[in-house]
């Protein structure tokens, strides 16, 4: 016989079914929760942001310096490869007598340039330019002796009309250079335009003529280039020279060796008064600095007391020049420049890395310009990102690196979980 079937149990498979749909519904929202955690680490975040904390320019702290301004005539100052200290007396057109020589030679040497030393090459003085010297002498001009057949080499020339002033000796380097006076004021007038010297006209190479006429301003921008040539700047530095004819010739601008000054040129006439553009080195924390300045229109009765005005106008702006100068700190090491901000605001700042300072005087207005790159999602302490520069004035840049501060991290998986980022 067969034995009996054991009868099927079905309520227990009807149970199971249920568990099986619950247990398919969680791994559904589970994985769907998932999903939704994930999706957005799918998506890069954006880069830190920076956000400049220093300002885009300052003014160096302090006292303006008080410029000493002669009451009449013009004047203005600068400081070379710095920037200007103001001017006085306003702009309009003066005669400026034998400053107009400033010019005179700057057209020679840029035709002619010399070495330090050298002598150049020679030129004979004409019969006809050696008869015209009783009459100049009888006009009371600034004049070197000459004689016919007397022959210079352009540097003596040059001293010639740069120490003692000679109107002479002008003409004849203008003769010697453009075959006439007249073709040689045509150079000067194109340089003086060449040059931005707007407010400036030329008539003769000498001074001699008031139609000669310039500015203060102008004159300075003259000087800033002669001073550029090693011969110009050499020879207006002299105190005297020895001269073919005339012997041993003193430079009428007796400020020379005092307070600094190393040139430039005197001038003096009754339509004019007293005038000059000078030149002094000053030393600043070590570095040597060019003041460059003129003076024009200072009244006298004759030469020697216009001189003397024109001196004792200078030797103030001189000095004072000299100790308004100075070195300024405009962002020290350490301080901070800029902040970074990541998305889920981790952040570092961007300090300076060493002092960062200018030359100049209080008032002076600086530049601050920032150079940063594009900020890494990941950026250790103390890694040098970027630069800070500051612009004083007219002076070169100067910069500095920029360091940050704690480091900078990507935000962890978990967090921009949390933060659905």
């Amino acid at each position: 016989m067969s034995e009996p079937v054991p009868p099927r149990r079905r309520g227990r498979h009807r149970a199971r079914g249920p568990w099986r749909l619950i247990s398919s519904l969680l791994t559904l929202l589970l994985a769907a929760a998932v999903l939704v955690a994930v999706a957005p680490l799918r998506h890069s975040l954006p880069a830190p942001t920076v956000t400049r904390t220093v300002p885009a320019s300052m003014v160096i702290p302090g006292t303006a310096p008080a410029i000493p301004w002669p009451k009449d005539g013009q004047a203005a100052l600068m400081v070379e490869g710095v920037g200007s200290l103001g001017t006085s007396g306003g702009r309009k057109p003066v005669p400026i007598a034998s400053v107009t020589k400033v010019m005179t030679a700057y057209v020679i040497l840029t035709g002619h340039p010399l070495h330090r030393g050298e002598q150049g090459p020679k030129l004979t003085v004409s019969a006809q330019q050696a008869a015209a010297y009783p009459a100049e002498l009888a006009r009371e001009e600034s004049l070197v002796p000459v004689v016919a057949g007397a022959v210079f080499t352009e540097r003596q020339a040059l001293q010639a009309v740069l120490l003692p002033s000679a109107n002479n000796m002008a003409r004849i380097l203008a003769a010697w250079d453009a075959g006439s006076i007249e073709a040689f004021v045509a150079k000067m007038n194109d340089t003086a335009a060449a040059l931005g010297m707007t407010n400036t006209h030329y008539t003769d190479p000498s001074g001699y003529d008031p139609g000669t006429v310039s500015t203060a301003v102008d004159q300075v921008t003259l000087a800033r280039e002669a001073m550029k040539l090693p011969a110009f700047a050499e020879i207006v530095a002299q105190k005297e020279a020895t001269l073919p004819v005339a012997g041993t010739v003193r430079n009428y601008n007796s400020l020379v060796g005092h307070d600094g000054v190393v040139g430039i040129k005197t001038g003096s006439t009754d339509e004019a008064g007293g005038c000059l553009v000078f030149a002094a080195v000053v030393k600043v924390a070590g570095r040597k600095l060019t003041v460059v300045g003129a003076v024009l229109g200072q009244p006298g009765a004759d030469t020697p007391v216009q001189l003397d005005r024109v001196f004792r106008a200078t030797r103030p702006l001189v000095r004072t020049a000299a100790t308004a100068i100075g070195v300024h700190p405009v962002v020290r090491a350490g301080d901070q420049v800029a902040t970074v901000r990541g998305p889920l605001g981790a952040g570092t700042t961007l300090n300076a890395a060493q002092d960062l300072t200018v030359v100049g005087w209080p008032g002076m207005r600086v530049r601050l310009d920032l150079d940063i790159p594009t900020v890494p999602p990941r950026l250790p302490a103390e890694a040098e990102h970027g630069r800070v520069t500051a612009v004083a004035g007219g002076s070169a840049p100067v910069a500095t690196a920029l360091r940050t501060d704690v480091g900078l991290e990507p935000p962890r998986t978990w967090e921009r979980i949390r933060r659905h980022r």
